[in-house]
Parts: C-alpha cells; sequence; structure tokens
C-alpha cells in the first residue's frame, strides 16, 4: 500500500503546477499610448512598450497592484542573468514616509539582498542606461495606495543594438521600512514573477525551474510517505497486533521492519529539505522546518531507543514502555501535521495529491477505529467469561460445603 501511496502523490504533484494569475493587458494609458503589451504570469502584472529602432530605446509601462497601503511595487531589467532576481537593477514604487505621496526609486539588488544581510538602500542604476523613469497611480492625483491599488511604473531605457531581448522581474511586498523596502513574500508564485521577451516580435519566454520543482515533490512525495503514512501504520501494528496471541512475537518484527523502513526515507526527504534550504537561502518556512526537526529528532531517539530496551523481567522496563509510547505517539502526530503544512508550502492545498493522501489516511484510522472496537469486544466478552467462572466456581463451592 505504501508503494501505491507513493506513485499516486508523486502523479498528483507532478500533474498539477503551482497557480499563477496573468492580468489583462492595456497599450493605453492616461498619458501615453504604447505599440504592443502583454499580460505577465504572475501578480496580475502586465507590461506596454514601444520600441524605437532607430536609437535602440526602449519606452515602456509596467502595471502592478499593492498588497498593502504600506506595501511596494517594483519592476526592473537584470542585465546578466535570466530568471533570476540577484544582479537586477529596479525601479520600486512605494509611499513616502514623511508625505505620503507615491515616490519611485533605483536600487540594485545584489547578493546581500537575497540574503537580508543589511536594509535594501537605493542607489544609482549601473549597467543600465535608464533615460528616464516615473511612476503614478490608476486613477490620477485622487488616487489613493491601498490595498489593490493600481500603480503605473513608467521608464526608457537604452538597449544594445544588436540585443532586443531583455530579462526582467517584477515583485511586490508588505511594507517598506523608511525608504527601505522589505522582502516579498516568498510563495512558489511571488518567487517566479521574471520572465523574458523580444521587444520586436513581443515573444515571451518564462522559464521555470523546474529542477527545483522536482526536488520539492520528491522531497513531498517520501516524507508523505515515511512520515505521514509509514510511521502511522507502524503504530498501529504495534497497538493492535499484539493482542493476536497466535502469531507470537511476529508482531514485533513486522512493527520494527515498517518503522525502521519510514525512518530512513523520512531521512532521505529530511535531507532533501536540507537540499533545498540551503538552495533558498532567502526563503524561510519557520513551522514547516521547525516541525520537521522536531520530527526527525524524536524518530532518532525512537530508533536509538531499541538498542537499550530492557528485558522484560528488567525493573526499568515500565518506565522504557511509557517513553517509547510518548516519543512514537508525539512523532506520528508532528509528522501528520507536517505533512499537512508541506502540502501549503507547494501550494497544494486543493490539489488531488492531498486529497489522495488523505484517503489514504483516513483509511488508516478507519482500519484503527474497526480494530479499536473488535479490541474493546474482545476484552468485553473476556472479562464476562472471567466472571462467569469466577461465579460458576463460588457456586461450586457452596455446594460442596452444604453436601459435607
Amino acid at each position: 500500500m505504501a508503494t501505491t501511496l507513493t506513485l499516486t502523490l508523486f502523479l498528483l504533484f507532478s500533474t498539477k503546477l503551482p497557480a499563477s494569475v496573468s492580468g489583462k493587458c492595456t497599450t493605453t494609458t492616461s498619458t501615453k499610448t504604447f505599440e504592443k503589451c502583454i499580460s505577465l504570469p504572475t501578480q496580475q502584472a502586465s507590461i506596454a512598450w514601444t520600441y524605437h529602432p532607430h536609437n535602440a530605446t526602449l519606452d515602456l509601462c509596467f502595471f502592478g497592484t499593492f498588497i498593502s497601503p504600506s506595501g511596494w511595487v517594483g519592476w526592473g531589467i537584470n542585465p546578466d542573468t535570466p530568471s533570476q532576481m540577484t544582479g537586477s537593477r529596479v525601479l520600486i514604487a512605494f509611499p513616502d514616509p514623511n508625505s505620503g505621496q507615491l515616490i519611485l526609486l533605483p536600487y540594485v539588488l545584489d547578493s546581500s539582498v537575497k540574503l537580508q544581510k543589511g536594509p535594501l538602500l537605493s542607489r544609482p542604476l549601473d549597467l543600465l542606461r535608464l533615460s528616464s523613469s516615473s511612476a503614478s497611480l490608476y486613477g490620477g492625483n485622487m488616487a489613493t495606495i491601498r490595498n489593490g491599488a493600481s500603480v503605473q511604473i513608467y521608464a526608457s531605457v537604452k538597449l544594445s543594438s544588436n540585443n532586443t531581448k531583455i530579462h526582467h522581474v517584477w515583485n511586490r511586498g508588505l511594507y517598506v521600512q523608511g525608504y527601505s523596502p522589505t522582502i516579498h513574500p516568498t510563495t512558489s508564485t511571488d518567487l517566479s514573477s521574471f520572465s523574458t521577451f523580444d521587444v520586436t516580435s513581443g515573444f515571451a519566454t518564462v522559464k521555470r525551474n523546474s529542477g527545483s520543482r522536482a526536488l520539492k515533490v520528491t522531497h513531498g512525495v517520501i516524507n508523505a510517505v515515511a512520515w505521514g503514512f509509514l510511521l502511522p501504520a507502524g503504530a498501529v501494528t504495534a497497538r493492535y497486533l499484539r493482542q493476536m496471541q497466535s502469531i507470537g512475537p511476529t508482531w514485533f518484527y513486522i512493527h520494527a521492519a515498517i518503522q525502521l523502513t519510514g525512518f530512513l526515507l523520512g531521512t532521505i526527504g529530511f535531507s532533501l529539505g536540507l537540499v533545498l534550504g540551503r538552495n533558498s537561502p532567502g526563503v524561510t518556512y519557520g513551522l514547516h522546518r521547525s516541525l520537521g526537526i522536531a520530527t526527525f529528532t524524536l524518530a532518532a531517539l525512537q530508533t536509538l531507543a531499541l538498542l537499550f530496551r530492557p528485558k522484560t523481567t528488567n525493573k526499568f522496563r515500565r518506565y522504557w514502555k511509557s517513553y517509547h509510547h510518548f516519543v512514537g505517539y508525539g512523532c506520528v502526530v508532528m509528522g501528520v501535521v507536517n505533512v499537512f503544512q508541506g502540502f501549503d508550502v507547494l501550494r497544494e492545498g486543493g490539489s488531488y495529491a492531498k486529497l489522495g493522501y488523505c484517503m489514504c489516511l483516513s483509511t488508516l484510522v478507519g482500519v484503527c477505529v474497526a480494530m479499536e472496537v473488535n479490541s474493546w469486544v474482545v476484552f468485553c466478552r473476556k472479562a464476562k467469561e472471567e466472571k462467569m467462572k469466577r461465579e460458576g466456581l463460588t457456586d461450586d463451592r457452596c455446594s460442596s460445603g452444604i453436601h459435607s
């Protein structure tokens, strides 16, 4: 069943990519009309432009939306590397902390920005020949900056005469500290706000990091099977199979085999999580990460506890059993909770993959309920039989005393 669950989750994960929201593009603003426009794949953004081949000048307007009254919206060009924020030269619009009016400042996103080593400070844009720039809110002077407010960022850029493709990036954030925009949200959609387009043809390409996506899916599938299914299944075998006297100590070997398999797979999944964290230094999922570390630590303690398992005649055996049960059930609960956290991290909360996992987990819970009911029925029947035997034995003794 674990193999079936693995294949099912992998297929369901693979068939659903993160949802992205595109905006409708327009070539007309209140002050300018452009020749071409395209809708961008995320954040309901779009861009319109006019390219002048005689002097290789690009006039453009980026259309974005605020997600907070105190937030920011930015657009820029990466002159060197496509599909990356690092190295981009950007223009960021946000309300002035003093006047509250919309302002537009230039920023350079070097490697220190991604690592959040310090505040992002405005500075002139090198490597980008920017002749003019401005920003305005949709609705003119009467418009206010609010959640969902539309902003237009205008720019005129001098391009190389032999290069008509630009690698551009865009994003938005919740807060600005002084004149330093804070980090944007780190959902998969926000981390995919980049593309390359040709200013002459209007053809746009979005390069997805399929390797990172595949690694995340593999991490999720392995951990869902290990922590979210095998460990609970191992706990179920220990609780209910041990009551079957016909199989003897076989229940213990089945329980140990399932738990060790789950722990080994979980170790692989945990290692993949560490690799993902190392490859994304600016991205953190605090609760998911903490639960993962706690679950792995408890599972490792459970595995080591097997080496110190006292014999049944040892007086410390009952203390070991209490520890083993407490840590084991805690590991199972945190593992299952973290699997659901993983679905949220991958933005698969409404996916068929989550539905498939819930069905498998529900089946396991149903088996537990059935076994628990059966255990109580057997227990009550045995208690009744023992009571009848005791009463029968008492009656026999009374009869013997009368006759004597």
